[in-house]
């Protein structure tokens, strides 16, 4: 381990691990302090897409929605065994809180910014096709559209992008876990325990990427200006035992009209999410799925699958960082945040929330805020053309 670096990244989920593929693959000496393991906290509990955020849509969020699509295309190309095309199924009911013609519009509005392409486009599904649809309550349906997204296996993913980064020459230590760091004129000296050992090391700048743990790890930074406001919002999944579905059906929650999926997922189960519900603990580390939740996702499965005879097997809970508000929380954005220390050359760059399917595009973004802060150095790699390979 060296002593001085351009970046030290403080989180190996999938942001940290993006900013420290993309600082060495433009020749950056960069460090990544890991607490607990790769992807360890929400980075390994989210719902396995990468898309473009349909729902998004109806915020008007359309720049946010057209990086993620063209983020989609890239993984497509450069991690093939680790993201794959998936038809997606929308049912419309007489129930359901949109109708047949915004349904129409907004996947219209998905293929023009997903660039027309043929995986990009759409279709409605003709009656007679109904009954194929693995059990999915025909009562009242009114119309069903298939269009095209990508899934993954998100953990497999940040490990892949943590051993190109590793590859680019990025050190990572872990477990490690961070105690302070205090700024000085042009970089930070940071102080952080690994093996039971307090060590130092001195940065250019910082980066604070510790997701759930952001506003922690910030409190322990010294001088630093007033973070934004924010709040941890809980996401959880249930695994149900059987295969109930062959392909993943996006539908509405029944309650309050959010967005639910329901997919097939590994050794022959069902994966459902997500909810989002404000976090009331205290540690991170010890989120857990409510009783309630479960119930609420296993409610929507009920109401769209009723023959279905499939218990809940598993769950999982994981925590984003939104943008606090008075608006319910599935109705902020989904925009990442980044915060410096200073306006010029800073020495601490804070990364709040962010969608794993604009993990890259979020990097380079990082990096930018960063050009006046970090020497010139050679790249060495593009992050667009690096393969990602699973682990």
């Amino acid at each position: 381990m060296n002593k001085d670096y351009d970046l030290v990244v403080i989180g190996a989920g999938i942001h940290g691990a993006g900013i420290a593929q993309a600082a060495a693959a433009r020749g950056h000496a960069v460090l990544v302090l890991e607490q607990r393991g790769i992807a360890a906290g929400t980075s390994s509990r989210s719902s396995k897409l990468i898309h473009g955020g349909l729902r998004y849509l109806e915020q008007f969020d359309l720049r946010l929605v057209r990086e993620c699509l063209r983020e989609r295309e890239l993984l497509l190309r450069i991690a093939p065994r680790l993201v794959h095309l998936t038809p997606f199924y929308i049912p419309v009911y007489a129930h359901t809180r949109r109708r047949p013609w915004q349904v129409r519009a907004g996947l219209s509005l998905y293929a023009l910014l997903g660039g027309l392409k043929a995986h990009a486009c759409f279709q409605m599904l003709p009656r007679r096709r109904w009954d194929k649809l693995q059990g999915l309550r025909s009562e009242g349906l009114q119309a069903v559209f298939r269009y095209w997204d990508a899934q993954t296996d998100d953990a497999a993913l940040t490990r892949a992008v943590m051993a190109s980064a590793q590859t680019l020459g990025a050190e990572l230590c872990m477990p490690a876990m961070f105690d302070h760091a205090v700024p000085g004129a042009t970089g930070c000296d940071i102080v952080f325990t690994h093996a039971g050992v307090a060590r130092s090391v001195w940065a250019r700048v910082l980066v604070n990427a510790a997701g759930p743990w952001v506003a922690r790890v910030a409190a322990r930074i010294k001088s630093l200006p007033p973070q934004p406001p924010a709040e941890l919002v809980q996401g959880t999944h249930i695994v149900l035992d059987r295969r109930i579905v062959t392909s993943i059906f996006y539908v509405e929650a029944p309650r309050d009209g959010r967005a639910i999926f329901i997919m097939p997922w590994h050794n022959g189960t069902t994966l459902v999410g997500t909810t989002e519900t404000p976090y009331g603990g205290d540690d991170p580390a010890r989120v857990k799925p409510l009783p309630e939740e479960q119930q609420y996702l296993l409610e929507v499965v009920r109401r769209y699958f009723p023959q279905a005879q499939a218990n809940i097997s598993a769950s999982f809970a994981g925590l984003r960082v939104l943008p606090g508000g008075e608006s319910r929380v599935f109705r902020r954005s989904r925009e990442i945040i980044f915060t410096a220390d200073r306006p010029q050359q800073a020495r601490v760059l804070s990364v709040y929330g962010g969608k794993l399917t604009s993990y890259r595009a979020d990097a380079q973004q990082a990096l930018r805020r960063l050009t006046d802060a970090l020497p010139v150095r050679w790249p060495i790699a593009d992050t667009r053309k690096l393969p990602l390979n699973p682990i």
